[in-house]
């Protein structure tokens, strides 16, 4: 069983004990954490994609850890102009472990 869903506005594919790196939650390790944005749901081959099926539809999972992901440089440049700028950022991120996929 394998579902879609949203949050921190990205999707992710997801299946029960993985463990997907989202937008920060805020919560603290080994909280429980529900996804109710829902948006397609595979069981054995039936697929469900209609807004009203999936309404009762949830994802839960468990917080992990809460850490930053690898830097990312912006490099600012203008030929000839001597000017140059170079600025890094670190996204905090929540790793879950995905435990139940309900329909």
């Amino acid at each position: 069983m394998e579902a879609v869903i949203a949050t921190g506005g990205k999707q992710y594919r997801v299946a029960p004990g993985q463990v997907i790196k989202v937008e920060r939650l805020g919560q603290p390790r080994g909280t429980a954490v529900e996804f109710k944005e829902v948006l397609l749901v595979n069981q054995d081959g039936q697929v469900t994609v209609e807004p009203g099926a999936l309404k009762a539809a949830r994802v839960t999972g468990e917080v992990v850890v809460e850490k930053k992901d690898a830097k990312v440089l912006v490099v600012k440049f203008k030929r000839r102009k001597n000017y140059r700028r170079k600025r890094g950022h670190r996204q905090i991120l929540t790793a879950v472990r995905i435990t139940k996929i309900e329909v």
